[in-house]
């Protein structure tokens, strides 16, 4: 039978692959159906599709972890720290298939690719009405190698798409521009209409869930297959339902209750879940709204957070310039499948219940996104957490900060920061930000001088909306001046403190506060030590206390011009003053006018000299852009399998170690195995740039491999940062030398660790850097699903300790030296690997061995085929060239 059915719209017929020929279908969840759609689009045959589609109805069912399908995403989202390498390995892979006799235009991407420069900008400059332009001019003085060759790529690789540095992040412009809800192509003269779904990069990817873009990210490699034409091999995720009622009160923002879906799904536990929100409370949040609680996913752990389609999607998408036909389109292939926003009976794993209305104004930290503080209760949790880490709060340290002798103590905040990812996506927060400034400058209160102040709008039409609503100069009066287009502060972007703070962070523990999604240890500056996430009204508060330790309740800002008292209640906007200052000022001639040249770049951009080519002319004097490794000595067959023994533990931590921990990110050390790298190929420390800008330079990666400062080896205890003990001759050294000397030796090396391994970004690094430094296996006892996945796509063996195990239960030291049991995965075809539990024996130092067992975490016979091709760019670097 045909799997295809009639759609009409706007005048005209199009095919759609309706879900309601699923039987139970109507029960699925809103982001079932969207698989099922895909399946029965993508799939070979008309079994293969009614195959997987039932498995998803089964799942859905059953509300429990499904069977196995293969899911093909419309498009693929890059930003330019993770976009660079997914390129280096395209031109790499491009260069291999050249070399095992293939044609290297056979490596192209075969679905839409869109990539925004948006990670590199740093906020060397803040607090002046030049900071913008100062920053851009070393953007590119620091980036022009990587960015000519972003220009060749964009010019080289077909169905490919680059937005310029200075225009906005990839998830606002992702929501503002590329999404369209409903998608559509020609297929047997026809056309076709489908969802709209997406993967990036960037774990934030699940923004656009906000407008129902089914979205999530993944790492670089899982993208790059992706491109290339092949499906995500995934299982059918359990779902989780979040029933919205009420709305929410005076003063609340979306923020707060991203910070909330934080900690009660945390709490719940669900990792690699599906979550979609539903109920009457949902009609009562803006889509900017649903598109900054989605965007703080991550942080929670779950795949998605996803919002149906409703009249609030469709005024965003008319607002944002989509054309009265696609906007019916989106309208009717919603109500046809079942997207559209109703109280039907859908069945979920789970429901949890969230009355809007008991949301209140909070943050969140020091460390972890969902460590929630309620905003009123805020100095009192601060000294809490100053009181846990036996900090004296007596102890004050005497700056000169602008001529002004001043005594600090511990949470003296060093950085305040507006940024771009989770609040600017939302305008009501915007907006709400820049009246507090204004409020306060009119009143004559002032930032406190020891904090950087920094604003980073996600995209050109936030920064024209606070400057046409009269709201840039209040900000710019306090020091939040505009520092740029990106990410910055999210991401460790900050840019030095000044440097008189910078002097202290060893005497008392600086605070930042920004609105962001990450406040890990060490990820938003190496000099401070407790981080607080809040809308951005809150950082513009914060910027005026200059310290955690203060009392909005109790405690004025400080006094206007007539000597009176003002506390923040008093400048504090109105919901009314916010959707007043919208509804003059947020119109889709802004948005239009906002999205002009979006493709130009600035002359700078423009006067980048590239010519495109089948190959890429590689560098080997680069520090920037150097060939990949992964194909080095490959043949179309595959390598032996072998069993892991001898090995070694080159890292041994505990619970809740982040990609930030093991991924380099962030600005490069000057005593680290990287700054030796660059320094002696004649690199000045002040071009050194950061890990996340010279990720298509793999020697410096490797070297910055478990180097976040943060970083506590039980290798080496006593130390923090990347250090570790060789277990050759017992001497501790940084983790790259101990790795060498491994690798010299010929003995693999595993990690040991806790729960959650690998929680927070898609870094592919990651993955990437173990691999680089001998890493052959991970034990821990979990995993956060899109590390898991890219361990895999390295080709790096992921083991789960049995249920009530651990590192601590079975007494293991990491001075063991293991051995572990072999895995067959077969001859590179799809099947399950062989054993599913492994039986591991660690033999200590004196002869005793400890034996214990371990889960190969290896769920899916696809997962099984990239391990046994040594990874997936493997895999499917030889499946193209047998293609040919």
């Amino acid at each position: 039978m045909s799997r295809t059915d009639t759609l009409k719209y706007a005048g005209k017929t199009c095919e759609i692959y309706p879900v309601g020929s699923v039987e139970n279908a109507e029960r699925m969840p809103y982001t079932l159906r969207i698989l099922i759609e895909n399946v029965l689009r993508e799939a070979d045959t008309s079994e293969d599709a009614m195959l997987y589609a039932n498995r998803i109805v089964e799942a859905g069912l059953s509300g429990v972890q499904g069977g196995e399908i293969e899911y093909m995403p419309a498009r693929v989202l890059l930003q330019d720290f993770t976009g660079v390498p997914v390129f280096v390995d395209l031109a790499a892979m491009r260069q291999s298939a050249a070399d095992l006799g293939g044609d290297p235009n056979a490596i192209n991407p075969q679905i839409p690719l869109d990539l925004v420069i948006d990670h590199s900008v740093i906020a060397d400059s803040a607090g002046s009405e030049d900071s913008f332009r100062c920053n851009m001019a070393m953007e590119f003085k620091r980036n022009a190698e990587r960015y000519r060759f972003l220009k060749w790529s964009q010019q080289s690789f077909e169905n490919v798409r680059i937005v310029p540095p200075g225009v906005g992040i990839c998830h606002q412009i992702n929501v503002e521009r590329f999404a369209q809800g409903v998608m559509t192509r020609q297929q047997d003269g026809g056309e076709v209409a489908y969802f709209d779904t997406v993967v990036g990069t960037d774990s934030h990817t699940t923004t656009a869930n906000g407008i129902a873009v089914l979205s999530w990210g993944v790492g670089g490699i899982e993208a790059e297959a992706a491109c290339l034409g092949q499906p995500i091999t995934t299982l059918v995720p359990k779902v989780i339902g979040i029933h919205l009622t009420g709305k929410l009160s005076e003063g609340v923002s979306a923020m707060d209750v991203a910070l909330t879906f934080a900690k009660i799904l945390r709490a719940k536990g669900v990792v690699g879940c599906f979550v979609e929100c539903f109920g009457d409370g949902v009609a009562t949040l803006s889509a900017t709204q649903r598109a900054c609680i989605a965007n703080m996913t991550p942080e929670y752990g779950s795949t998605c957070t996803f919002f149906p389609v409703d009249e609030q999607t469709l005024d965003y998408l008319r607002l944002t310039g989509r054309s009265d036909e696609q906007i019916e389109l989106v309208e009717a292939y919603a109500k046809a499948q079942g997207l559209w926003s109703t109280d039907a009976n859908r069945v979920y794993s789970d429901v949890i219940e969230l009355d809007l209305g008991t949301v209140t104004r909070s943050l969140a930290g020091p460390s972890r996104p969902h460590d929630q503080i309620p905003f009123a209760g805020a100095r009192d949790a601060f000294n809490q957490i100053c009181e846990a880490r036996n900090l004296d709060m007596g102890k004050t340290v005497t700056v000169d900060a602008d001529g002004e002798q001043v005594e600090l103590t511990h949470g003296a905040i060093a950085i305040a920061a507006v940024t771009s990812c989770t609040t600017a996506t939302d305008p009501a927060m915007m907006v709400a930000c820049g009246l507090i400034a204004k409020k306060a400058a009119d009143c004559g209160l002032a930032a406190k001088p020891w904090v950087k102040r920094v604003l980073a709008p996600g995209s050109h039409a936030t920064q024209m909306l606070l400057e046409r609503a009269g709201l840039a100069e209040g900000l710019g009066a306090l020091g939040f001046n505009l520092c740029g287009f990106g990410c910055m502060s999210c991401i460790g972007n900050s840019g030095p403190v000044w440097p008189y703070m910078h002097d202290i962070a060893n005497d008392i523990e600086l605070t930042s506060v920004l609105s962001g999604n990450r406040n890990f240890e060490g990820r938003i500056s190496p000099d401070v030590s407790q981080n607080f996430l809040c809308a951005p009204a809150g950082v513009v508060a914060y910027a005026l206390t200059g310290t955690m330790d203060f009392d909005f309740e109790t405690q004025p800002l400080g006094t206007d011009a007539q000597g009176g008292e003002v506390y923040l209640r008093d400048i504090w906007p109105t919901d009314a003053e916010v959707q007043a200052v919208l509804d003059e000022y947020l119109t889709a001639e802004l948005f239009e006018e906002a999205a002009e040249g979006l493709y130009e770049g600035t002359p700078a951009w423009q006067e980048l000299d590239v010519e495109p080519s089948d190959l890429f002319a590689w560098d080997e004097d680069s520090t920037y852009v150097r060939r990949a490794p992964y194909f080095d000595g490959m043949t179309m067959g595959l390598d032996e399998a072998k069993a892991i023994t001898g090995a070694r533990v080159l890292v041994n931590v505990r619970d809740f170690i982040t990609t930030d921990h093991i991924s380099p990110a962030g600005s490069i050390a000057a005593n680290s195995p990287a700054a030796a790298y660059l320094s002696e190929r004649g690199i000045e420390p002040e071009m050194f740039n950061t890990y996340g800008s010279r990720r298509g330079n793999h020697e410096v990666m490797a070297r910055g491999g478990f180097g976040n400062v943060k970083l506590r080896n039980l290798m080496a205890e006593g130390t923090s940062g990347g250090w570790t003990r060789d277990l050759t001759d017992g001497e501790v050294k940084s983790i790259y030398e101990a790795a060498c000397n491994y690798m010299d030796a010929g003995i693999p090396t595993v990690v040991l660790a806790g729960k959650m391994y690998g929680s927070g970004s898609s870094r592919d690094w990651a993955a990437k850097a173990p691999l680089l430094l001998g890493v052959k296996a991970v034990f821990a006892e979990s995993f956060e699903r899109i590390h898991r996945s890219n361990l895999i796509g390295m080709g790096i063996l992921p083991l789960q300790f049995i249920e009530g195990e651990s590192v601590d239960s079975l007494g293991l030291t990491g001075e063991e030296t293991f051995a572990i049991e072999f895995v067959d995965y077969g001859t590179g075809m799809p099947t399950l690997p062989e054993p599913r539990i492994v039986h591991v024996t660690a033999e200590k130092e004196d002869g005793s061995v400890v034996e214990f067992q371990a889960t190969v975490r290896v769920d899916t016979p696809t997962e099984g085929a990239y391990m046994a091709h040594g990874g997936i760019l493997q895999y499917v670097l030889r499946n193209l060239v047998a293609a040919e």
